[in-house]
């Protein structure tokens, strides 16, 4: 049997090494590897074969083959061995775990690794019923050296992950072996703390650098992981046990490069650990000065230290930083668990040191360790006993004024303008995957920022004051990136602009809590008036720095409640902002940045006209007569800035509170629409399929230079302007909230069977007159997908009812293009006009319908044969409507719940 062995492993040795040979073909390399295998699952000697190729004197990769060999036998055979076969094969198991490899540093991993596979096996195949005295054989074995203490760890960590993390054995085994684990865990833990102790002091004895050191250092790494194994799993009291006597350890080594991350893991999933409030409560021992004062050393040599010489980002070094502000957050959620708990645990003497750790990662170059706090932050700020403290009071002046630069938008992975770029290439694959996350962490600091400001009001005004005050004091910088479209403007990524951007982020999250957590004669009055006087005062003709100023104008509002004669300055700088141009009378298209300010200034008006209404009341008439007066040029305004002035205009009136001169305004300012809309030209236009093509160009072949454009862009925003006017005023008129300014007003006109009061709108009239017209509108639209009417589509025009590209990038979380989108005019073209036409459209006339219900109620839901007009209109030809085009069909059932609500029950 022997020369059967002998050459069978000689047969074995070429087939390995022709595997590995890279000059090996295809062929030859699967017919080794086909060898191999049936050699595994045929031979009768494999364990003789497995145990000889095992040996030191082999190369490693036949080494390797040899091993796996063996694993492969007590996986697939072990059960029908002999007993004398299984004893054999452990002891000689147990033998190349004693002398069957090399000294720990020479070692190759992947021999290590399968060796102890092996050994595992067969512990989950014997132990502890065939195998009683398994944790004393391998206790033993550690007196051998350091490459045996090593494979031992190996041991316990696979046999840990086996049975509990992946639990790859049957049901009854694993329980078996779960319990006796358990049951022996005391003398685990004993004998792995023993073994990270020895060998880091034996470490820290020799020479740094040093064979004996890597081997010391290298059991140390692998006890380190074993324990993580077992930490995440044990009870809490093998944890804690010896007063904390491992959590201990564990931030001593914090200050060991070598052994630091894998010390810093162990502790994140420890600190990390769930349970019993009164299990948790030792972990506040981490607050004692011995623990703190390593954990707080780390963090503030965090600042930088993960960036080598040569400017790049040393990535163990970074992980381990990771994970030390993991283990931060993980104590300060525990913290919050604990303090104010029935754990009865009181606020930690050493919680300005904790502070000031945390602060560290806060300030730390990396957005993405600045991101990882926030959440910490806000639990700490918001929490009932913590907040008031008043180290944490100081800490969150601290931490707002590090938020401000923080909010600040730096760090793009393509650029070397700032020391956090080196961190995002190592974080972020692009710019747009920087920007998505940027969008979002800056969310979370907002939030954080409101809570901070819970606790310090009249600090973080101050703040913010003092930030603002900066800004518009400040020439503006252009950077290098300046704009494409005029010089001397900015682009997204000038100083000017992100300094701007990230203060108007900060002052909007401040302003808005002073005013709901201080009171009334603790507000900071005069300073705020001064800060919009400033903002008022300030000119600018960069469009993304006007941007910031009208969101500092909206911010500062609600001061003019308490100065009602600065409010005619604040209309006039919003009014100038609506018509706001770069170059006046320019032909060409405007930027986005310019569409922006423009539509900003609608929204601003829009609601403080929703929010103040009764403060604007007074500047009724004036507001009025300027909006009549943008009117009167029909160059100035888009439609749909005509529409949001319209839109303010109805929520004002809604102060008037009485029905008749409510409605006689509503039909002064809705007599354009309404004369259109009901005019015959457009009767025929909405009521038949093939007018309406015609008349919004679809049918028609077109370049972008012919003239018909000019008709068929003039019909479709006539068609629009009516359709938003409509939406507005049904979306705003409302009659009084109070019932007896209702009932004095003329808006209720009686009682329904059970007592409600029955209201009237004041725009119910105009609204009535237009809804033939509009349900026809909704019928045509949808009959626009029947057959010949899709072959009326010109060749232009034949895909404008598909899914914009916009729209798809939305469905799929593309990234829209970020630093130039603002930058260049907005050219769309004759398809891409008419494929967002048509979109709106139907939006728009679902969203009528859906609210006309709310508005109306009972005027309404009492139109003779509504039900039959409506099925008539929405739900003709869906058979032929694709599935996007649907979606807006929900405000239907949004009106129909509306009205069911309405009814009396």
């Amino acid at each position: 049997m022997a020369d059967q062995v002998a050459a069978m492993c000689e047969q074995l040795i070429k087939a390995v090494n022709m595997m590995m040979d890279p000059e090996t073909s295809q062929i030859y390399r699967l017919e080794a590897l086909k060898f191999c295998e049936e050699f595994k699952e045929t031979c009768t000697f494999c364990v003789p074969c497995g145990l000889r190729l095992a040996e030191k004197t082999q190369t490693a990769v036949v080494r390797h083959f040899g091993l796996q060999v063996l694993e492969h036998v007590v996986k697939f055979r072990w059960n029908n061995m002999p007993q004398q076969e299984k004893v054999q094969l452990k002891n000689c198991a147990m033998q190349l775990l004693s002398n069957g490899t090399h000294s720990i540093l020479e070692e190759e991993s992947h021999i290590k690794d399968v060796l102890s596979r092996i050994i595992v096996e067969m512990i989950k195949r014997e132990w502890p019923q065939h195998w009683p005295h398994m944790l004393k054989e391998m206790e033993s074995l550690t007196s051998l050296g350091e490459a045996q203490t090593e494979l031992v760890m190996l041991i316990l960590l696979r046999l840990a992950e086996d049975v509990i993390t992946f639990q790859t054995l049957p049901t009854q085994r694993r329980r078996d072996i779960q319990q006796t684990l358990t049951q022996n865990m005391d003398n685990i833990f004993s004998f792995m703390l023993a073994i990270l102790q020895i060998n880091v002091d034996d470490y820290r004895k020799v020479v740094i650098g040093g064979v004996q050191a890597k081997a010391h250092c290298r059991v140390a790494v692998a006890a380190l992981n074993t324990l993580a194994g077992y930490i995440d799993w044990v009870a809490l009291a093998h944890i804690t046990n010896a007063n904390c006597r491992l959590l201990e350890m564990l931030c001593l080594l914090l200050s060991e490069p070598e052994l630091q991350l894998e010390a810093v893991e162990c502790l994140l999933i420890a600190i990390s650990r769930k349970g019993k409030l009164e299990d948790r409560k030792p972990f506040m021992l981490l607050f004692d000065d011995v623990a703190i004062h390593y954990i707080l050393s780390a963090a503030q040599s965090a600042d930088g230290a993960a960036i080598s010489e040569v400017a790049a980002v040393v990535e163990r070094h970074y992980i381990f930083l990771k994970r030390l502000c993991q283990v931060l957050c993980a104590l300060g959620s525990q913290l919050c668990s604990l303090v104010g708990s029935e754990a009865e645990v009181e606020v930690p003497a050493n919680l300005s040191k904790y502070m000031e750790a945390f602060l560290a990662f806060t300030t730390h170059p990396s957005q993405f360790l600045k991101s990882s706090t926030q959440i910490t932050w806000g639990a700490l700020f918001r929490h009932e006993i913590l907040s008031k403290d008043s180290v944490v009071m100081e800490t969150a002046i601290k931490y707002l004024k590090t938020t401000m630069t923080n909010l600040v938008k730096t760090g793009f992975p393509s650029r070397n303008d700032n020391p956090s770029c080196e961190y995002s290439r190592v974080d972020f694959d692009s710019d747009e995957d920087f920007n998505s996350f940027f969008n979002s962490f800056r969310a979370q600091q907002g939030e954080v920022v409101r809570s901070a400001c819970r606790i310090v009001p009249l600090e973080a005004f101050q703040i913010a004051a003092e930030w603002l005050q900066y800004q518009i004091a400040s020439p503006i910088d252009t950077g290098n990136t300046t704009s494409k479209t005029a010089e001397g403007l900015c682009s997204m990524l000038s100083p000017s602009v992100v300094q701007w951007d990230a203060m108007t982020v900060f002052t909007e999250c401040v302003v808005g809590q002073t005013f709901k957590n201080l009171e009334e004669e603790k507000l900071p009055i005069d300073q705020g008036m001064e800060l919009l006087q400033a903002v008022l005062n300030y000119e600018t003709k960069d469009p993304l720095i006007l941007s910031c100023v009208l969101t500092n104008v909206s911010a500062l509002f609600p001061f003019v409640m308490h100065r009602p004669h600065v409010l005619p300055q604040v209309l006039f700088k919003l009014f100038g902002a609506i018509t706001f141009e770069i170059v006046p009378n320019s032909k060409a298209p405007r930027t986005r940045a310019v569409k922006n300010v423009r539509r900003h200034a609608c929204s601003s008006i829009i609601k403080m006209c929703r929010d103040y209404p009764q403060f604007i009341l007074p500047c009724f008439d004036m507001l009025y007569n300027h909006v009549k007066k943008l009117f009167s040029n029909e160059a100035t305004l888009t439609q749909m800035e005509k529409c949001a002035l319209m839109e303010a205009l109805v929520l004002i009136s809604n102060q008037f509170k009485d029905y008749a001169k409510q409605k006689a305004f509503l039909e002064e300012l809705m007599a354009p629409v309404v004369t259109d809309w009901t005019s015959d030209e457009m009767r025929h236009v909405l009521w038949d399929p093939a007018m309406f093509l015609s008349f919004v160009g679809a049918d028609q072949v077109a370049n972008e230079q012919s003239q018909y454009t000019d008709t068929a862009g003039i019909n479709r925003a006539r068609l629009s302007f009516c359709l938003y006017t409509i939406l507005g005023v049904v979306k705003r008129a409302r009659w009084p909230a109070d019932l007896e300014e209702a009932k004095a007003g003329g808006f209720v006109v009686g009682c329904s069977p059970s007592g409600a009061p029955i209201y009237r709108n004041p725009c119910t009239t105009q609204i009535l007159a237009l809804l033939p017209n509009l349900l026809a509108l909704i019928r045509t639209h949808n009959s626009l997908f029947l057959p010949e009417n899709l072959a009326r589509l010109s060749e232009t025009f034949s895909k404008a009812y598909e899914v914009m590209d916009v729209e798809k990038n939305t469905v799929l979380g593309l990234p829209q293009p970020l630093l130039d989108i603002y930058d260049s005019p907005v050219y769309k073209s004759n398809l891409e006009r008419m494929q967002g036409f048509f979109c709106t459209l139907n939006d728009n006339c679902f969203h009528i319908l859906g609210n006309a219900g709310l508005s109306m109620q009972h005027d309404f839901y009492t139109i003779e044969g509504l039900a039959e007009q409506i099925v008539g209109a929405a739900f003709v030809s869906l058979d032929h409507v694709p599935d996007h085009r649907l979606r807006p069909m929900i405000h239907i059932l949004i009106f129909f719940c509306s009205f069911l609500c309405t009814q009396p029950h």
